[in-house]
């Protein structure tokens, strides 16, 4: 008997390897010492431009919106969604994203879609700034269905001692959505449920967007690492709140000091037509919309009041769509006002 013949082909996952190193290379940054190949991989954050550096770690996956890109055999995207859910939570400390690694785990390894994945995380890293520097495939048969693949990233960045956010968030400070790239990796059980009600497939015409109903809901999670960084570097920023699960009523609360809370107008964005379909199509109230999804706000900044012009201005330039959404207020939780467009 063979390994092979249990269902787990050596063979294929050395080449897999030889397969995806230009992808890693094409994310090498300073710092890097050693990349795929080794036990280990190496990173010196000293050479990365810190001084005294205290490092950050981030966890995280893409959920069920896998079964969309596993059943449409669209797999590259998730790639992106997975560096996106990991670095967007690291800035949010703060931090720079250094280096990344991801896990894949399957029934059968494919290695033209394993590729296809591990070159969307790498497209993600070079986005973020940050380094493939290793990784893991797993092939287990009888864990998983042999069309089946999960996916697990983990992301390290630094900071420099001292400069940890949220740091200074007071009354008065004001709130500035950027706006997401779509659903995100957030609520896709929901959105999958949506669909089978609808009576939809995913090769359907998307009925808020052109092309298919599979596509339009694969849309990857934008990374916002690179703006936001340059706005915490030119200074005002207090805090900075990744809208994931839970939305905005569950994430902004979260880098917000005790007594203090968020005033939001939800008629200061346009909400985008995936999520006034998704809401029509299954009923959703105005609450559960704004706790299962990003609802068109991928990222909150809580800025100075004085700086959020200019702040505003440094982040349209780097290309983001801007909202002042409200400002910091006393009490606590969010408090909405106005009503979603």
């Amino acid at each position: 008997m063979t390994y092979a013949e249990a269902g787990v082909d050596i063979d294929a996952g050395n080449a897999l390897v030889e397969r995806i190193k230009p992808a890693a290379k094409s994310t090498d940054r300073a710092g890097v010492m050693a990349g795929l190949g080794g036990f280990g991989a190496l990173f010196d954050p000293r050479a990365a431009g810190f001084a005294d550096p205290v490092l950050v770690a981030a966890t995280d996956g893409v959920g069920t919106k896998l079964r969309i890109a596993i059943d449409t055999g669209e797999v590259a995207g998730v790639g992106v969604d997975l560096v996106a859910m990991c670095v967007n939570d690291l800035v949010c400390q703060g931090a720079e994203p250094l280096f990344f690694l991801d896990y894949f785990a399957c029934g059968s390894l494919d290695i033209d879609r394993a590729a296809a994945v591990v070159e969307g995380i790498a497209e993600g890293c070079r986005q973020a700034g940050c380094a493939l520097i290793g990784g893991e495939t797993a092939e287990m048969p009888g864990m998983y269905d042999a069309a089946d693949f999960d996916l697990a990233g983990f992301a390290v960045g630094a900071m420099e001692r001292g400069a940890a956010l949220p740091q200074g968030v007071s009354e008065g400070d004001i709130l500035l959505g950027l706006a997401s790239g779509g659903v995100h990796s957030n609520g896709y059980s929901l959105v999958r449920r949506i669909v089978g009600v609808a009576g939809l497939d995913w090769a359907a015409p998307a009925p808020f967007a052109t092309g298919t109903l599979g596509a339009a809901l694969l849309a990857p999670t934008r990374i916002y690492v690179r703006p936001a960084l340059a706005a915490i570097r030119a200074g005002g920023v207090h805090g900075l709140a990744h809208i994931t699960g839970g939305g905005l009523t569950e994430n902004l609360p979260r880098v917000l000091p005790g007594g203090l809370g968020a005033a939001v107008d939800l008629s200061a964005w346009a909400l985008p037509p995936v999520f006034a379909w998704l809401r029509d199509t299954g009923a959703l109230e105005t609450p559960e919309l704004l706790k299962t999804f990003n609802a068109g706000i991928g990222m909150v900044l809580v800025v100075e009041a004085d700086k959020a012009n200019a702040i505003s201005e440094r982040l349209e330039d780097a290309g983001e769509r801007v909202y002042r959404l409200g400002a910091v207020v006393r009490g606590e939780g969010v408090r909405y006002s106005g009503a979603l467009k």
